[in-house]
C-alpha cells in the first residue's frame, strides 16, 4: 500500500502505541520488564508530493499492560503505583510531541527523521516504519532517556534501575478515508 494523498489521522481506535522498558542495576532480578500502553495519543500523516508526520501523546495516560521477570508478579496495585510514578516523578505530565522533518519512502518502508520533545527538551530522532498492503503501519524507535536530559528512574537506593534505552512501538491501521489536501480545501 502507498499512502493516499491527503491527511490521515490515527489514535487509540486505530491501534496501539506502547513503551517497552528493561531493567538494570545490582538488584535487577527484583525488577520487571514492562510493556506500557499509551492510552491517549493522536498522530497525523500528511501525504502529497512529500510526507510529513506528527504525533502527540498524553504522558498521564501510560498504563502497565504486562510485566515479565521480577521476584513476583505485578498486581493491580503495583501497576497503578508504576503509572503514578511515571506521571509524578518521571514525565511530570509534560507534553510528548514528535514532528518529522523528512520522510523518505522506499517501497513499503518509511525512513522518518524528525524531532522528539520529552520533558520540554527537543532532540533529533530517526526510525523506520513499515506500511503493509492492508494499511497496517508498524515500527519502533529506540529512545535513550539521557539523550533527552532524563535520569532513568531508580529505586532501592539506585540498585534497581530502568534501563536508559526504552523502545516505543506503534502498530496501527491507516484509514482508507482521506481528507482533502490543503490545496483542495483552499481551492
Amino acid at each position: 500500500m502507498t499512502l493516499e494523498p491527503g491527511i490521515h489521522t490515527l489514535g487509540p481506535a486505530d491501534g496501539t502505541l506502547t513503551v517497552l522498558t528493561g531493567k538494570g542495576g545490582a538488584a535487577a532480578k527484583a525488577g520487571h520488564n514492562l510493556i506500557i500502553e499509551v492510552t491517549r495519543w493522536s498522530a497525523k500523516i500528511e501525504a502529497g508530493d512529500t510526507i510529513s508526520m506528527a504525533l502527540m501523546a498524553d504522558p498521564r495516560s501510560l498504563r502497565v499492560v504486562d510485566a515479565s521477570g521480577g521476584i513476583s508478579p505485578l498486581g493491580e496495585e503495583e501497576r497503578a503505583g508504576i503509572a503514578q510514578t511515571i506521571d509524578e516523578e518521571v514525565l511530570k505530565g509534560l507534553p510528548i510531541r514528535f514532528r518529522s522533518s523528512r520522510v523518505e519512502v522506499s517501497g513499503s518502508r518509511l525512513e522518518v527523521h524528525g524531532e522528539l520533545e520529552l520533558m520540554r527538551f527537543r532532540a533529533p530522532i530517526e526510525f523506520a516504519l513499515n506500511l503493509s498492503g492492508d494499511g497496517r503501519l508498524t515500527g519502533s524507535a529506540m529512545i535513550r532517556q539521557t539523550d533527552w536530559k532524563m535520569k532513568p528512574y531508580s529505586a532501592l537506593f539506585g540498585t534497581l534501575k530502568v534501563a536508559d534505552v526504552v523502545e516505543v512501538q506503534i502498530d496501527a491501521r491507516v484509514s482508507a478515508t482521506v481528507a482533502a489536501t490543503r490545496s483542495e480545501r483552499d481551492g
